[in-house]
């Protein structure tokens, strides 16, 4: 069991997430927890919904050595495990090592492009898309044999913890964070006499690799990660794969299935 000491807070600008921060912050360091706004902290909080989860862990840089929780004060908040009523009794259970952590994999994405190489981590998806929204052509590679030659508006590649988001929207399947795998999923896919697409997600383990080799008619591309937009001229490469993990604090009591009734059923 990893011993907490260093707390790092990241929290939303609006007036309920600051006021939760407060409460937070005291209850804290009532309990002894130095809160450091450095690198170096054991455990890290979002204060806020999915998207603080979101900027935490892309903001500080998928620190593998830490843990993280989120407490809610969005909406849906299916990444932040912690209700607002449920702060002194969640720092209660840290004090107590009544915790368990569970580990998340990180997609490590490579682009080459006209303009080099370049890489990034991404924590829910990547969506590939043509930079002007148009039909884009691919072929999809897993551990470099081909899957398909497919074509349509898009593909989202999504880890385990990302198959409730984005991915979900899109017609993919849920996926329990402990089989740690990503998800190819197709968005509006063109099949008729001339293209031939998978209409359906594909789920494969973590240990293999995704390459995307757009067509010369849809290389220049728009890519969003995690939300993130950006735009390349001339792509001839993509590869994603499971390179790296982050820790995610559970409460004892912490149950997925009650987790996906409440969020999306109840």
């Amino acid at each position: 069991m990893k011993e907490i000491k260093k707390v790092r807070l990241f929290v939303n600008h609006n007036i309920k997430s600051r006021q939760v921060e407060k409460v937070t912050r005291e209850a804290l360091l009532k309990e002894g927890y130095e809160i450091t706004e450095q690198d170096d902290f054991d455990l890290g909080i979002a204060i806020g919904g999915d998207g603080c989860f979101l900027r935490m862990v892309n903001d500080s840089n998928f620190h593998k050595d830490a843990l993280y929780v989120g407490i809610n004060t969005g909406t849906l908040g299916f990444a932040q495990d912690i209700d607002i009523k449920e702060i002194h009794s969640f720092i209660n259970s840290i004090k107590k090592n009544e915790y368990y952590y569970e580990e998340i994999g990180v997609q490590t994405v490579e682009v080459e492009s006209k303009e080099g190489k370049s890489s990034f981590q991404c924590l829910n998806e990547i969506v590939l898309r043509e930079e002007e929204l148009n039909t884009i052509h691919m072929n999809v590679y897993i551990d470099d044999v081909l899957l398909e030659n497919f074509s349509g508006d898009g593909i989202l590649i999504s880890t385990s913890f990302g198959s409730t988001a984005y991915n979900l929207s899109y017609g993919g399947s849920i996926v329990y964070n402990e089989f740690d795998t990503m998800q190819i999923t197709p968005i509006a896919p063109m099949s008729n006499k001339t293209y031939r697409s998978l209409s359906n997600s594909l789920v494969i383990p973590s240990t293999k690799k995704i390459t995307i080799v757009p067509d010369y008619r849809s290389n220049n591309m728009l890519i969003t990660s995690d939300g993130r937009n950006t735009f390349y001229t001339g792509v001839t490469r993509i590869d994603t794969s499971i390179q790296s993990h982050i820790h995610l604090i559970r409460r004892k009591d912490y149950n997925y299935i009650k987790k996906i009734n409440d969020k999306f059923i109840k």
